[in-house]
């Protein structure tokens, strides 16, 4: 996905910021970065030129700089609507983020809505809501009385779940995405919340679905606790992640999405009273034309001992780490 672009309102700027582009794509960073600098000195409190900036700094070898660009952009946005933390976080500037700021997770995708479904699907060969209902059908698992789709976006994992559950409902941050969900018709019920702070489900689902979405949140753990502590044995979580096989936890990658390790999955889920069903690599979908690996995971809540008698939910928000 192409850098979220806002006009700065004034429209030399604007002008001035659309032929750094122009050298930006034929290659001359160094020159880009210097005519968008031009363009901040008429538009010094343009956050998106900030931002951008700093990304053109990057390329062209000026990572200070690129830093401070960024800083700025958090200076100008405490919500970070942009993702500024994100690029700190990536150049070893900013410790212990753990997550995608949720602002940016919701501007991102009201930005590409109307799009989305064309772009994910035929560009980028998505293939995650098929590989969920698949794996739910190889253990056997075809029909449910109520399913909760986290992250739901447009509805392509809905459309998938139709035909199975007796009641669907869908979760997402942005509304215009619940917006295009809703045009098509297939849930019976949308609600638009943060899942980074969703502290239950229904206790009566007997289904949960997240596919490609913890890839922007992060840290799993206080998800998977509300989830444990939310759902009765025997109830589903099917999710996909990107996959890393490093030893950290997670890793955030210059896509700006986390990739999860396998161990750390087996630990969260067993954590929050959950085994594993199902868990297998897969490819999920393509970026700049490379396969993205990730892993398809079948979670059962298990039944009430003394291992699972109570699931804590523990509160992991915090102040925005201290940037360097």
């Amino acid at each position: 996905m192409k850098p979220i672009f806002f006009t700065s309102g004034d429209l030399l700027a604007d002008r001035r910021a659309e032929y750094a582009e122009m050298l930006f794509e034929s290659g001359d960073f160094k020159a880009a970065a210097d005519l968008m600098g031009e363009a901040l000195t008429r538009a010094p409190d343009w956050a998106a030129g900030h931002f951008r900036h700093g990304e053109m700094l990057a390329e062209a070898g000026e990572v200070a700089a690129a830093l401070d660009a960024w800083r700025n952009v958090l200076r100008l946005d405490e919500m970070d609507r942009l993702g500024a933390a994100l690029k700190l976080e990536l150049f070893g500037a900013l410790d212990g983020l753990g997550a995608v700021p949720s602002a940016f997770v919701e501007t991102l995708f009201d930005q590409y809505a109307e799009t989305f479904d064309t772009a994910l699907v035929d560009k980028l060969g998505y293939r995650v809501p098929e590989l969920l209902e698949e794996a739910l059908l190889r253990i056997g698992k075809h029909a449910f009385a109520h399913a909760v789709d986290l992250g739901c976006g447009t509805g392509l994992m809905g459309e998938r779940l139709r035909a199975h559950v007796s009641f669907l409902e869908g979760i997402d941050i942005s509304a215009k995405m619940l917006k295009r969900a809703d045009d098509k018709q297939i849930y019976d019920r949308l609600e638009r919340a943060d899942l980074s702070a969703l502290t239950k489900l229904p206790r009566e689902a007997d289904l949960v679905t997240a596919a490609d979405v913890f890839m922007y949140l992060g840290s799993l753990d206080r998800l998977f606790a509300a989830a444990g502590a939310s759902l009765a044995p025997g109830a589903l979580f099917v999710f996909s992640v990107e996959h890393h096989a490093g030893p950290e936890a997670m890793v955030l990658r210059p896509s700006r999405r986390y990739a999860h390790s396998e161990a750390h999955l087996r630990a969260v889920m067993g954590d929050a009273g959950f085994e594993p069903v199902l868990l297998e690599k897969a490819v999920i979908r393509r970026d700049r034309g490379e396969p993205i690996e990730g892993l398809v995971v079948v979670a059962e809540r298990r039944g009430i001992g003394a291992a699972a008698a109570k699931v804590a939910v523990p509160d992991h928000r915090k102040e925005r780490p201290e940037v360097h």
